[in-house]
């Protein structure tokens, strides 16, 4: 993001970009200081420090760290924290298929995630995102195998493997349903000249 930025001291900055489901108001002209135990840097070195080493479960530990960093700046503007929608549980599995989208993915264990039974949140899901969640993660798959076969010279089998798929029959025949060509044709019709 476009910034300026004058310290009359040296001064370390650490950016963090998130999302969050509630609106947050920021006065764009002022500055905010840190009280005096010092909570606003410890968690921003905290998230930093999850991020850097990325230990296990290191993405559940950050969207829990953001989740309080939000609250923290809600506090610090003095806003009130906006209800929970029921499309919030939504929004955290699919953050996690973003993260997580070329590795096995179980649509039940999903469904627990979220606190929903299997079909309600094939259907939630659905309503949100405009298609079902394995739809979701197979469409996420194909831009990935896209994105590999146009960039990179692996063979095809091996982009299969790399974007999380079974076989690279199932690949090659998902990929020509959904582009008209094969992984082969396409990686063709889109070579760097």
């Amino acid at each position: 993001m476009v910034h300026d930025e004058r310290h009359l001291e040296t001064t370390e900055v650490l950016f963090i970009g998130f999302t969050a489901d509630t609106a947050i108001s920021i006065d764009k002209n002022a500055i905010y200081h840190d009280d005096s135990q010092h909570s606003m840097l410890e968690l921003l070195l905290r998230l930093k420090n999850e991020f850097t080493l990325q230990k296990q479960d290191y993405d559940k530990m950050l969207n829990l760290l953001t989740g309080e960093l939000i609250i923290h700046l809600q506090r610090l503007w003095g806003q009130k924290s906006q209800p929970v929608q029921h499309y919030d549980h939504l929004v955290y599995t699919r953050n996690y298929m973003d993260e997580h989208y070329r590795q096995k993915i179980q649509i039940e264990a999903l469904a627990d995630m979220a606190g929903y039974s299997y079909d309600r949140f094939r259907h939630l899901f659905k309503e949100k995102y405009g298609a079902a969640p394995l739809q979701y993660i197979f469409r996420k798959r194909l831009a990935y195998a896209r994105h590999m076969l146009i960039h990179f010279n692996h063979s095809v089998a091996e982009i299969a493997f790399e974007a999380g798929f079974f076989n690279d029959a199932q690949f090659c025949s998902m990929f020509k349903r959904e582009t008209g060509l094969t992984p082969k044709q396409f990686r063709k019709q889109n070579a760097r000249v």
